[in-house]
C-alpha cells in the first residue's frame, strides 16, 4: 500500500489537491487492496484550512502528527504558494523529503518546495504564467517552461490546475501499469494522450505593455502585420530607429530579437486559429505569415514538439 500525503497551506488551489486525490482514490477500485494508494492531507497550525476558493478542509493530520511511512509527498499551488510565508511548513518538508520515496508539486506549489530547497539541481515545471517568477526565485532550478509534468529522480511536477490529474495519472501508470491509469482516466472522463513533455497551451509572446514606447510600437505593428514579409530594416523605419539601434533596445526590453519576436508571434496566431477554426492549414499559414503549411510544419515541431494537425487534434 502506496500513502500519498498532500500538505495543506491557507489560500491553497482547491483543485491542485482534489485532482490528483480523485486520480489515486479512483485507481483503488482496480487494484487489489494491498495495492491500494491510501490519501492523507496535513496542515501546520491548525486542521481546518481554508482554500483560494472560499472552502475550508479539514486536514487529517497536523505535521507534528505525520508518520513515517509516506511515500508520496505532494503541495498543491494556489495563491498562498507565492504570496506567503510558510517556514514551519517548509522545515517539515525539507525534512520530510530525506525519507520519503517521492515528493513533488502541483502547478504554483513549487514555490513552496523551493524555498524548502528541494528544487535545487532538479528539472521541475509549473503553470505557465508563473514560469519566469519561478526561475528568477530559485536560479539552482532547472524550470521547464512547457512541459505539462517532469519527473526529475524523487521530484516530480506539473503544470497548472488540471496538469495535477496528468501528473497523477503518471504515477498510477509507473506503479501499475498504463491499463490501469487508462482505466482511471476514462472513469474522469480525461484523455491519456498527454504526455509530460507536451507543451502546456502558454503563448510565446507575452502580452504588450501599455506604454507607449519604440519598442512597444515595434511590438504592435508586428501583431497587426504578421501575415506581411517583416524585415530588420521595415521594422526599423516604423520605430524610427536604426536597425542596431532597434536590436538592442528589443532585446534589452523583452529579452529577445525581433526576428525572434515575429516567430513566436507567427506560431502564437497559428496556435490560436488551430484551436478556434476549421480552416486549412494553407490558409492557417498564410495568415499567420508563414508563407508555406511546410515552413510552419518546421517550426511547430522544432518548438512544440508535435505538428500544426497534431496540435489541432488536441482541440478536437
Amino acid at each position: 500500500m502506496k500513502h500519498v500525503a498532500i500538505a495543506l497551506y491557507p489560500d491553497f488551489l482547491l483543485l491542485d489537491m482534489a485532482g490528483p486525490v480523485e486520480v489515486f482514490s479512483i485507481a483503488n477500485r482496480y487494484l487489489a487492496p494491498c495495492q491500494h494508494y491510501r490519501i492523507s492531507t496535513f496542515a501546520t497550525a491548525q486542521r481546518n484550512v481554508r482554500a483560494s476558493s472560499g472552502i475550508t478542509v479539514q486536514a487529517d493530520h497536523l505535521v507534528e502528527q505525520a508518520c513515517a511511512d509516506v511515500d508520496l509527498l505532494l503541495v498543491p499551488g494556489g495563491p498562498g504558494a507565492y504570496n506567503a510565508q510558510h517556514p514551519e511548513l517548509v522545515a517539515w518538508l525539507r525534512a520530510a523529503a530525506q525519507t520519503v520515496q517521492g515528493y513533488g508539486s502541483i502547478c504554483t506549489g513549487a514555490f513552496i518546495l523551493g524555498h524548502a530547497g528541494l528544487l535545487d539541481d532538479h528539472r521541475v515545471t509549473t503553470h505557465w504564467h508563473y514560469t519566469e517568477r519561478l526561475i528568477k526565485a530559485f536560479p539552482k532550478a532547472q524550470v521547464g517552461t512547457e512541459d505539462i509534468y517532469i519527473h526529475d529522480r524523487k521530484l516530480i511536477s506539473s503544470g497548472g490546475v488540471t496538469a495535477g490529474i496528468d501528473l497523477a495519472l503518471s504515477v498510477v501508470a509507473h506503479d501499475h501499469g498504463r491499463k490501469v491509469a487508462l482505466d482511471v482516466a476514462k472513469v474522469l472522463l480525461v484523455l491519456m494522450r498527454r504526455q509530460g513533455d507536451q507543451a502546456q497551451f502558454s503563448p510565446l509572446v507575452a502580452e504588450v505593455a501599455a506604454q507607449d514606447s519604440p519598442v512597444t510600437r515595434v511590438q504592435h505593428y508586428i501583431l497587426d502585420h504578421l501575415e506581411q514579409p517583416l524585415t530588420l530594416e521595415r521594422l526599423a523605419e516604423a520605430a524610427a530607429l536604426s536597425p542596431r539601434h532597434l536590436s538592442r533596445v528589443f532585446i534589452r526590453d523583452v529579452g529577445m530579437t525581433p526576428m525572434a519576436f515575429i516567430q513566436n508571434a507567427r506560431i502564437d496566431r497559428a496556435r490560436n486559429l488551430l484551436e478556434s477554426t476549421e480552416l486549412p492549414l494553407k490558409t492557417v499559414a498564410f495568415k499567420s505569415g508563414f508563407g508555406s503549411v511546410r515552413h510552419m510544419r518546421l517550426l511547430f515541431n522544432e518548438r512544440l514538439g508535435r505538428s500544426p494537425a497534431e496540435y489541432r487534434a488536441q482541440f478536437n
